[in-house]
């Protein structure tokens, strides 16, 4: 079984299978485009088709804090359509939204504004058409403001206006654990299933699982909760939950999920924070879903992959590569195509990876072991490559004039190396390295990776300083999202040829 399923920055999946192909949505947060969309026709090669929010409008990305703007979406296929509801939450956020297609790879609608109070909605049919919309009732109190949680709840629920067509009742809302959330209904033979998640998206992260004879319940839940969790345990894949079952064509099951893959002595940091994985769900003579733990493969193929502008490819937008992200913002807002064929014109604004709005493009980070380089011309302007995790915590490498630079900013400790290039033209490639501790051998003291930049001066590449990685890790960072890592501007015109990946991950 291929894990993890879509590696790199890919958190709260949500899958569902139409005829032989399966479909995946995934969690983008201030990032755009927005929600991404994997097809695969066996669960072990995915890729990407598309994403649902690609116009001005579908997302209030722009505004949102760190933290906010899109999470936990729920993909479905119903009466010959595709539905997504997902939470754009926060600052410019629209709330919960409910998107429609024809096509997974898109276009689209510019969706449906629910009237729904909570997050992570899921939507769901019973057999005489009822629609149900079931949350975690998250919601700000109206006496003080204070954040409430009123456990798992659901509303009956008109999917043309978004009406809720009644008010919120409360369902099973799990084990006891912090955060109920993430909840996903299913009718499977003569019951109903309401698998949600519990215990936070840290390391006490599980999936538990209830039924009932109504989508409206009364749920009683499984003696054998959890259904997954890694808490506890020693698993190379950690803070499993969040998933999503979906039943293949043989009558087999399993599930989609997050999780992440820490490394330090103690298992502490994970730099790509929190990624989709799979594992088997098999069903016991009562009628209880019983899931194995979340194992890692043992295939570890490099991963070389070069984006160019402009791009071409099932999911290339505006000319760009679908991989590549921007923040609070569409690629094409950040860079032009057409100032100089062959390369993406950045144009910086006198400010950073500091600002909420940095002039940036991105791939993920997708193995452990990485290296991304980034052909430039800052000839006529001030730039570089990043890697990120949020405005409070990124590490750059720099060009200005004869002086390359890297600087470490870890939620406000920042230290910079400096080098004096011996090359001064505008052409400049320079890169950020990632490099995993060796499987198996002693690892005490050691941490889930160095970081180091480079610059290549003088017919070389020269080292400019290293970094304990976990400083970018989901971890150190509390972030929601993982390592997003390319070429950026300070100031002036910087031109990008291209960015090159490539990558392993550790042999176990």
């Amino acid at each position: 079984m291929r894990n993890p399923l879509i590696p790199g920055f890919h958190p709260d999946p949500s899958v569902c299978r139409v005829g032989g192909a399966y479909y995946i949505a995934t969690s983008t947060f201030e990032y755009l485009p927005g929600i991404p969309i994997y097809r695969s026709t066996d669960l072990v090669d995915v890729e990407l088709v598309g994403h649902v929010a690609v116009r001005d409008g579908q997302l209030g990305a722009k505004g949102v804090p760190t933290g906010g703007g899109t999470w936990a979406p729920t993909i479905r296929h119903h009466d010959g359509r595709f539905w997504l509801v997902v939470p754009d939450m926060l600052g410019t956020g629209r709330g919960n939204v409910l998107f429609t297609a024809e096509d997974p790879a898109g276009p689209w609608s510019d969706g449906v504004v629910m009237d729904v109070v909570g997050i992570d909605p899921d939507i769901a049919w019973d057999t005489d058409g009822t629609c149900y919309v079931t949350m975690s009732g998250l919601g700000i109190d109206e006496e003080d403001g204070s954040m409430v949680h009123r456990g798992i709840t659901q509303v009956r629920f008109d999917p043309e206006t978004g009406a809720a067509l009644s008010e919120p009742r409360s369902l099973w809302s799990g084990t006891g654990g912090m955060f109920p959330e993430a909840p996903h209904l299913y009718r499977v033979g003569e019951w109903w299933y309401l698998m949600i998640a519990e215990g936070g998206t840290e390391r006490g992260h599980a999936a538990t699982v209830a039924r009932g004879r109504s989508p409206e319940g009364p749920f009683e839940g499984s003696p054998y909760n959890p259904l997954v969790t890694a808490r506890g345990t020693d698993n190379a894949v950690q803070n499993a939950g969040h998933g999503d079952l979906v039943q293949h064509a043989d009558g087999s099951w399993s599930m989609v999920l997050l999780g992440t893959r820490p490394r330090s002595q103690t298992r502490a940091f994970a730099p790509m924070g929190r990624e989709t994985f799979q594992t088997p769900v098999t069903w016991d003579a009562e009628g209880w879903p019983h899931a194995e733990p979340v194992v890692l493969d043992e295939r570890h193929a490099p991963v070389e992959r070069t984006f160019a502008f402009p791009a071409q490819g099932p999911a290339t937008l505006d000319g760009f590569p679908g991989e590549v992200v921007a923040v609070r913002a569409f690629p094409r807002e950040v860079a032009d195509l057409e100032a100089r064929p062959g390369f993406a014109r950045i144009r910086g604004a006198g400010v950073g990876m500091e600002d909420a709005h940095p002039a940036f493009l991105g791939v993920r980070q997708v193995t452990e072991g990485a290296t991304v380089t980034v052909d430039l011309d800052v000839t006529d302007g001030v730039g570089g490559v990043s890697m990120r995790y949020d405005e409070g915590s990124h590490l750059d490498v720099e060009v200005s004039g004869e002086t390359a630079s890297m600087t470490m900013t870890a939620r406000g400790l920042v230290q910079t190396w400096v080098h004096r290039r011996t090359d001064a033209g505008g052409r400049v490639r320079v890169r950020i390295v990632a490099d995993p501790p060796e499987q198996g051998r002693a690892t005490l003291g050691a941490s889930c990776d160095r970081l180091t930049g480079w610059v290549h001066d003088g017919g070389r590449w020269v080292e400019l300083g290293g970094v304990d990685g976990a400083f970018l890790s989901s971890d150190f960072t509390e972030s929601f999202t993982g390592r997003v890592v390319g070429p950026y501007a300070r100031e002036g015109v910087v031109d990008v040829a291209a960015i090159e990946y490539t990558g392993q991950d550790v042999q176990r």
